[in-house]
């Protein structure tokens, strides 16, 4: 018998070989990120590092602005589906949401099912009579545009001693200055508050899996993690996860965290997967809206959402985890 022959393919076919959804690696061709990606993101992380230093109003403020674009452009994934939310109404109390978050985290959860309430009325006096679609995607809009990121509101500056002991409405005391506000030593955290030890190393895990997964999944990814964002791929997801372990793990050295490292690779492990499924959520509404992009504000990133999908279910978790789980862990080894 001879060889079996082997089929010929035609190069200019857009047909997949059924058998593998990623070309062979000598068939790939090696592109470079762009300088736009590359100048954008430093500029995106430089403009983070300073609002979670400073804290307070400059993160409260800097957030409500990233909290507001994001949603402006869910709700522009919502309109190319035909559907008509309370677009206003739900950007309007988002903000309201975040002020409480950080004026009195503790009503932020009371706020929410009344926020809820409000959008449903609105939409009952609307002249077009609203769809159970209308109502669903305000809704929606509320809690992942702005009820989730509340959380990181709550951490950073709900957590923070300097900006709880206020006067007035809302106002830092007098004596509060910049150099009170940044921190004079990272040697030596004993000074800086809880909130930002964690929400900068929740960050720093996002990154690590962020960009762990893109370079991974691009150079050396083989398998298709989902049809909903067929560029992602299964090594590049677990290459991510496993970054935002490593930073964990080392970060709960650095802050001394009771039961290190095993809960830094429980926190490391938490954000690398809520991540990962918060860029999938995007990717979903961005398949079923039909565009590639939610976005074009970021050269290089395409839009708001497109930046931050990996920082919304990743908030409620990282607060809960600092909140209740470190302290129930830490009572529990002193009184071993």
């Amino acid at each position: 018998m001879g060889e079996e022959p082997v089929p010929y393919k035609n190069p200019k076919s857009k047909i997949q070989n059924p058998k593998s959804n990623h070309p062979p690696p000598s068939a790939r061709e090696i592109h470079f990120m762009p300088w736009s990606r590359i100048l954008s993101g430093i500029v995106a992380i430089v403009l983070a590092l300073g609002m979670i230093i400073l804290g307070g109003w400059y993160f409260t403020v800097g957030f409500g602005i990233i909290v507001y674009l994001g949603q402006l452009e869910y709700f522009q994934l919502a309109r190319a589906k035909g559907i008509a939310p309370a677009a206003k109404t739900t950007l309007v109390v988002s903000q309201v949401l975040l002020i409480t978050a950080a004026l009195a985290p503790q009503l932020v959860d009371a706020m929410f099912p009344l926020a809820g309430t409000f959008i449903c009325f609105y939409l009952l006096f609307q002249p077009k009579l609203s769809t159970i679609a209308d109502i669903a995607a305000s809704i929606l809009g509320l809690f992942y545009g702005g009820y989730l990121p509340s959380y990181w509101i709550r951490l950073r500056v709900g957590l923070d001693p300097v900006y709880q002991a206020t006067t007035g409405f809302g106002q830092k005391v007098a004596s509060n200055s910049l150099t009170q506000i940044y921190p004079q030593s990272w040697i030596n955290i004993s000074h800086i508050s809880l909130g930002l030890t964690s929400l900068m190393l929740a960050f720093l895990c996002i990154w690590a899996a962020d960009i762990g997964a893109y370079f991974v999944g691009k150079f050396f990814g083989r398998t298709t993690l989902s049809h909903i964002s067929p560029k992602k791929t299964v090594e590049g997801a677990v290459f991510g996860v496993c970054g935002s372990i490593a930073v964990a793990a080392t970060g709960s050295w650095y802050l001394n965290w009771p039961g290190w490292p095993y809960t830094g690779a429980a926190f490391g492990l938490l954000i690398g997967v809520a991540s990962l499924l918060g860029d999938l959520t995007e990717s979903m509404m961005k398949r079923d809206a039909g565009v590639k992009d939610s976005g074009q504000l970021i050269p290089g990133h395409g839009g708001i959402l497109d930046r931050t999908d990996s920082y919304v279910f990743t908030a409620p978790l990282v607060y809960y985890f600092v909140t209740l789980l470190l302290p129930a862990i830490d009572f529990y080894l002193i009184n071993q």
